[in-house]
């Protein structure tokens, strides 16, 4: 039996050489990231947890761990094959195969029960400007003030503020057992 952990490496791997560009990540999540990231959604508040960029699932497995109910976490992925992966992986979960870009409309149906957190794995500094804005026009609309907003970037210095507007950074840490080190960030919408 192949290990887990190997299995998503080699998925990752043929998933970065296919298409590099759409790709967020050099190498799938640490632990330590993913667990960082997790830790940083509140589980008291209403509404969904939305993970965009679900990738291989380190930060998914990470989020069940935390606390977060299986019924209340949406991942979304765009790659049609680890879209496939993670409904193996997490036949319990809502996976949607879909572009941030447009997350108002993927998450329609969802609506009605609100957005609690998102957790993103997404390039936003590598991404065009464009789909950048469209990007964090979803965040805007599908918060509410005070949601919460938890990104990851391996710009050590951190999110430039132009490309969240509407929000405040709340809290900041650097993981460096990750491969390449990143920045976790915590922003509250305004």
């Amino acid at each position: 039996m192949q290990n887990p952990g190997a299995a998503s490496l080699a998925l990752f791997t043929r998933e970065i050489w296919a298409n590099p560009r759409a790709m967020g990540a050099a190498c799938p999540s640490a632990p330590a990231l993913a667990s960082c990231m997790a830790s940083r959604v509140p589980l008291d508040r209403d509404g969904l947890v939305v993970e965009l960029g679900g990738g291989t699932g380190a930060v998914t497995a990470a989020l069940l761990k935390h606390g977060v109910p299986p019924w209340k976490l949406v991942v979304i992925e765009r790659s049609p094959t680890l879209v496939n992966h993670l409904r193996r992986r997490f036949p319990q979960l809502r996976v949607v195969q879909g572009d941030a870009a447009q997350l108002a409309q993927l998450l329609s149906h969802d609506r009605s029960r609100g957005v609690g957190g998102i957790v993103s794995s997404l390039p936003l500094r590598s991404l065009p400007p464009a789909v950048t804005r469209a990007i964090g026009h979803q965040f805007e609309t599908l918060l509410d003030a005070g949601g919460l907003l938890v990104q990851y970037t391996y710009d050590l210095r951190g999110t430039q503020s132009g490309l969240l507007p509407h929000f405040r950074r709340r809290s900041s840490k650097i993981i460096w057992s990750n491969l390449p080190p990143a920045r976790v960030e915590v922003f509250e919408r305004e």
